[in-house]
C-alpha cells in the first residue's frame, strides 16, 4: 500500500477528529480545491472514499460536506479496486 500512497501523493495518516472516519486514521489526495480521495486506515485493511471539503484544512476537522465510499477493504491486487482509483487519478 505504500508505494500507492506514494505514487498517487497521498498525505501522511492523521487521526480523524471530526468522528466522519470513527476516529481511525485517514490519508488524502487532491482532485481538486474541494474534493479529495481519502484512505481510511481501519486497523489491518483500507477503506477508499471520494468527498468534499471547502478547503484542505477541514480535513479529518470537520464533516465532509459530501462523503462517498468507494471500494471497503481496499485489495491493490483485486483490478476492480485500481480501476476505482484511477477513475479519480488517472
Amino acid at each position: 500500500m505504500e508505494n500507492i500512497f506514494n505514487y498517487f501523493d497521498f498525505s501522511p495518516f492523521k487521526k480523524d477528529n471530526s468522528n466522519s472516519f470513527d476516529g481511525n486514521e485517514i490519508s488524502y489526495t487532491e482532485l481538486n480545491s474541494e474534493h479529495f480521495l481519502i484512505f481510511e486506515k481501519n486497523q489491518q485493511y483500507y477503506n477508499l472514499y471520494v468527498s468534499k471539503y471547502k478547503n484542505e484544512a477541514e480535513i479529518g476537522n470537520t464533516s465532509p460536506e459530501i462523503l462517498e465510499i468507494l471500494v471497503t477493504n481496499y485489495d491493490k491486487s483485486n483490478a476492480e479496486h485500481r480501476v476505482a482509483l484511477r477513475r479519480y487519478l488517472g
